[in-house]
C-alpha cells in the first residue's frame, strides 16, 4: 500500500544507522532442473515425490469449475510468477543474481525460505516425505553454499513424527551447516474413527498443532532445537481448509491463510506449556503479519481471566443457590420457567454439569501463569511474527494497545520472489512508510528491520551472524540486557 513518492531502497538504507535484515525472502526453485538434481542425490522416490507435490496445483487448474465444485477442491493460485518483470523473475530463480542485487533492495542479510518447498511437509506418505525433504535440503544448501555471507536458506524439517524431525535436524545442522529451519505445522492427520477412501480423506482430517492433543511427545524435538541452537520457525498454510475452500476464488482462499496457520500453532505451543518448559527457545510464525498475534495475545489473557482454575471455581454447579433462583423466578412471574425448575429440582441446566471426562479442568495449567510478567515471558518474549512490508497493521506491534504495554516482535519479511511483490525494490520503501506517516518511530523501525531478527536467530545461536556484514552490530545488540517488564 503506497501513497508516497519513494526514496530508493539504497537511499533509505544509506540514511539508517543500522543494518537491514530480511527475515523472510523467497527464492523460486525451477522445478524441472531442481527435481533432476534431487534425483541425483536422493533417487527416484525423492525426485518423483517432489514433482507429484507440484502436480496437485496443476491438476486443480486443469479441472473445470464444475468439477472443482463437485469435488470441493479449492481454487489454487494461477499466474503466480513474474513475467512482466523479467529481471525479478530471474532474480527469484537464481540465488547468485539475488545476491548481486541485495544492495539494490537495501538488504544487508536475508534468511531465504522455499517456494515449492513450502508444500513438502504436507506429503502424506512417510517414506516419500522423508526422501523428498532430505534431497531438497541437500540441493537447496548447494545453491547457497558460496553466498553465506549475505543469505542463508532455511532447511525444511518434517514434523509428522518426532524421530523424523530430530533426524533431519541433526542431518541439516551437522552435514549441511544449516542455521535456519522451517518446521511443518497445521498438516492433516486422519481422524481415527473414519475409514476414508482417497477422495473423502481430504475432509476427514484434523490439523496438528504440537502443543496440545498430539499423538506424540514433541518435547524431544524442542530439546534438540535447543541443543543444536535452532529457532523453530513456521511457514505453514491454512489455505484449502474449511472456510478457505472456494472452488472459484483464489483471493478468498489466500487472504489470512498464513495467519490462520500461525494462530493455530502459536496457541498450541503456548497452551501446551512449551514456552514454559523451554524458555530458551525463540519461535517465529511467518508471513501472516502481527495483527492476528496482537488479537490472540489479548484473547488468551481475557480467557485466562475468566477460565483460570480460580475463576472457574465460581462456575461450579453446586454453588448455585437454587432456592434464591426459584424465588426470583416466582417473584417476576415466569410461571413456565418456575414449573420447569420444579420438575428439575431447581437445577436450570443439568446437561451442563459434565466436564467431558477431564481430570485437569484448567486449560492453562501447563503454562503455570501467576502474574502479569508471565504473559510477557511466555508470549511476548519468545514469539516472533513475520510481517510483509506493506501491511499497515505492523504498527500494532509497537503501539500502546497491547496488554501490559507489551511490544510484540514483528520482523521485516519482504516475501520477495512471490506474486505479491510486484518489484523487489518495493518492500523496504513500503515498510518505511510507517515511519514517514508517523506510526513508527526510528527506534521502532530499527527493531522491525534489524533488532527483532537478530534476537530471533541470535538468542538461539549467538554465532548466527558471524561472517556477515551485520555481525558487529548483531553481537553488540545481543550483549545488551533485555528489558521486558509488565506495566502495572
Amino acid at each position: 500500500m503506497t501513497g508516497h513518492a519513494h526514496l530508493t531502497p539504497a537511499q533509505i538504507r544509506a540514511s539508517l544507522k543500522h543494518p537491514v535484515i530480511d527475515g523472510d525472502g523467497h527464492w523460486v526453485e525451477y522445478d524441472p532442473v531442481f527435481a533432476e538434481q534431487m534425483r541425483k542425490v536422493g533417487g527416484d522416490r525423492a525426485a518423483d515425490g517432489f514433482l507429484a507435490a507440484m502436480d496437485a496445483t496443476r491438476a486443480a487448474l486443469e479441472m473445470s469449475v464444475a468439477e472443482r465444485k463437485r469435488r470441493r477442491i479449492a481454487m489454487p493460485g494461477f499466474w503466480t510468477r513474474q513475467t512482466g518483470n523479467t529481471l525479478d523473475r530471474a532474480t527469484a530463480m537464481m540465488p547468485r543474481l539475488f545476491y548481486d542485487r541485495m544492495d539494490e533492495f537495501g538488504t544487508d542479510f536475508a534468511v531465504i525460505y522455499p517456494t515449492a518447498g513450502l508444500r513438502l511437509p504436507r506429503i502424506a506418505d512417510d517414506e516419500t516425505r522423508r526422501a523428498v525433504i532430505r534431497a531438497y535440503n541437500i540441493v537447496s544448501a548447494g545453491y547457497f553454499e558460496k553466498l553465506s555471507d549475505r543469505m542463508t536458506p532455511a532447511a525444511i524439517i518434517p514434523m509428522h513424527h518426532p524421530e523424523e524431525a530430530i533426524a533431519e535436524l541433526e542431518f541439516a545442522t551437522g552435514k549441511l551447516g544449516t542455521k535456519a529451519a522451517m518446521f511443518g505445522s497445521a498438516f492433516p492427520r486422519q481422524v481415527e474413527s473414519v475409514k476414508a477412501d482417497p477422495e473423502a480423506g481430504r475432509f476427514t482430517v484434523w490439523y496438528e498443532v504440537f502443543g496440545i492433543d498430539s499423538p506424540y511427545d514433541y518435547d524431544p524435538v524442542w530439546s534438540k532445537c535447543r541443543d543444536l541452537r535452532i529457532a523453530p520457525t513456521f511457514h505453514s498454510t491454512g489455505s484449502n481448509q474449511a472456510l478457505r475452500n472456494s472452488p472459484t476464488n483464489f483471493v478468498y482462499n489466500h487472504i489470512g491463510h498464513f495467519a490462520d496457520a500461525g494462530h493455530a500453532a502459536c496457541k498450541g505451543v503456548l497452551l501446551g506449556g512449551i514456552t514454559r518448559r523451554f524458555p530458551e527457545l525463540r519461535w517465529a510464525f511467518l508471513e501472516g503479519g502481527v495483527g492476528w498475534a496482537a488479537q490472540l495475545f489479548g484473547d488468551l489473557i481475557e480467557h485466562w481471566e475468566r477460565r483460570n482454575i480460580r475463576a472457574l471455581d465460581n462456575m461450579r454447579p453446586e454453588k448455585l443457590d437454587r432456592e434464591l433462583l426459584m424465588s426470583l423466578v416466582e417473584k417476576y412471574a415466569y410461571g413456565d420457567i418456575l414449573a420447569a425448575l420444579r420438575e428439575r429440582n431447581g437445577t436450570p441446566d443439568p446437561e451442563h454439569h459434565g466436564t467431558g471426562g477431564l481430570e485437569d479442568l484448567d486449560d492453562f495449567s501447563r503454562c503455570r501463569i501467576a502474574r502479569k510478567q508471565d504473559w510477557l515471558d511466555l508470549f511476548a518474549v519468545p514469539f516472533y511474527f513475520g510481517c510483509e512490508a506493506d501491511d499497515r497493521m505492523n504498527a500494532i506491534a509497537f503501539g500502546r494497545t497491547n496488554p501490559f504495554g507489551a511490544k510484540l516482535n514483528a520482523i521485516y519479511s519482504s516475501d520477495v520472489g512471490h506474486f505479491d511483490v510486484i518489484d523487489m525494490r518495493d518492500p523496504l520503501p513500503e515498510a518505511y512508510e510507517l515511519v514517514e506517516d508517523g506510526f513508527l518511530t526510528a527506534d521502532d523501525f530499527r527493531e522491525f528491520v534489524f533488532g527483532n531478527s537478530v534476537r530471533l536467530w541470535g538468542t538461539q545461536n549467538p554465532n548466527f551472524f558471524d561472517g556477515t556484514p551485520v555481525a558487529k552490530e548483531a553481537k553488540a545488540l545481543l550483549q545488551q540486557a533485555p528489558v521486558r517488564a509488565a506495566a502495572e
